[in-house]
């Protein structure tokens, strides 16, 4: 198969700084020659036999959208460590919970938009097809924090940029010039509403992230938008009737190849090596998300037993129990705000739970302490060190 006919062109742009230089404008989609299916076959069907697995749990799931809730965190947590930030989840959830001085507050503050980017872009799928317009919407929401209000937030870029390199004559990778962009955009949008190619919708994703990441349309936050995007794709599709997949830690654990590969096709039209690692990706984070899932009914499930078994059981202890479910840490004015009940009762069922192994206070403090729900905590974090 000749598949030079799906490498894109060269452009040479205007000169910068008294140099020129070339910058790249992706081929239209869908390209030709067709995918070679038969390469794919085998991992097309791994991942659809993950995912239908990952989507089948949701349903029995005591409450789904607790599990959402917190694997969105994560998420948002990976995607933004593959761009540089060294946030943890628990700084994350420490500034969600007004704690910003435990946590690194402009890494927190990033993560915490994409949460609200991802949030948002879901909601608004129910009311907009997903388009250019909605991504600008999305864009807007991911750069709303303190290092992104001067990149441009919600519009496409009028300015060139490029990838590696400190300017465009020695980069790595230079995205289409403004102009182009936009007409590389157009067909883009055409091919998220085009369903004659009957292309799996998973194959669908794995090309429009390419062809998003090679087109570059943002000044910032295009790498964590194009990670979005997939989530964004296979809701809107319905091969998920809940935003359980997230491709990050994937993505994050094997970050060179990621990025070679996005290189490889530009350079070579190879898109049937990047799919298969690309489903490869998405049938390993199904059954990572499908285990994560059913290891927190299993922790849940146990400690509930402790309590039960203790003879501490009380309205209180179970309240604050089901508060940790949903904020692995906080501190005790907030559980007390939560739960309603006084500071002496929050402090006595900290105790209990504190003695059952369940929870455990972190600080050291005499005062104003916060406490984390570890082994919760633990189940969430696995893959989300800082890189």
């Amino acid at each position: 198969m000749d598949k030079s006919t799906r490498v894109g062109h060269y452009f040479k742009s205007s000169v910068i700084s008294g140099e020129s230089y070339k910058s790249y404008n992706p081929v239209n989609l869908p390209f030709s020659p067709e995918l070679d299916m038969s390469q794919l076959h085998s991992c097309l069907e791994k991942a659809n036999i993950a995912i239908g697995r990952l989507d089948g749990i949701s349903t029995v799931l005591p409450d789904p959208s607790l599990f959402i809730y917190m694997y969105v965190r994560k998420e948002a947590i990976l995607s933004s460590q593959i761009e540089g930030t060294q946030s943890s989840l628990s700084d994350l959830l420490l500034f969600e919970n007004n704690s910003s001085e435990n946590a690194k507050f402009d890494d927190a503050k990033e993560v915490s938009c994409y949460v609200s980017a991802l949030n948002y872009g879901l909601e608004r799928l129910e009311e907009l097809p997903l388009s250019l317009r909605l991504l600008k919407e999305i864009h807007a929401k991911l750069m709303n924090n303190t290092r992104g209000s001067d990149k441009s937030p919600g519009e496409f870029r009028v300015s060139q940029n490029w990838i590696g390199g400190s300017r465009p004559g020695n980069a790595k990778f230079v995205p289409p010039n403004p102009e182009n962009m936009m007409k590389s955009l157009d067909n883009f949008e055409k091919f998220l509403h085009d369903d004659s190619s009957q292309l799996p919708i998973l194959i669908k994703a794995a090309i429009a992230h390419v062809q998003f990441e090679t087109i570059h349309p943002f000044l910032d936050g295009n790498g964590r938008l194009g990670r979005l995007l997939i989530t964004l794709i296979l809701c809107d599709k319905g091969i998920l009737q809940k935003p359980l997949l997230y491709l990050s830690l994937y993505l994050k654990s094997n970050r060179q190849e990621y990025y070679d590969f996005l290189q490889s096709v530009r350079e070579t039209g190879d898109w049937e090596s990047w799919i298969k690692f690309f489903l490869d990706g998405v049938a390993d984070t199904a059954v990572q998300a499908t285990d994560t899932a059913q290891n927190i009914m299993s922790l849940f499930k146990e400690d509930l037993e402790k309590i039960e078994s203790s003879g501490k059981q009380s309205v209180s202890i179970l309240a604050i129990n089901n508060y940790f479910q949903q904020n692995p840490i906080s501190e005790t004015n907030q559980i007390k705000k939560a739960c309603k009940v006084s500071l002496p009762t929050v402090l006595r069922s900290l105790e209990i739970l504190e003695k059952l192994n369940i929870i455990k206070e972190m600080t050291g403090n005499s005062r104003n302490k916060i406490f984390v729900y570890t082994k919760y905590l633990d189940i969430l974090s696995l893959g989300t060190e800082p890189l």
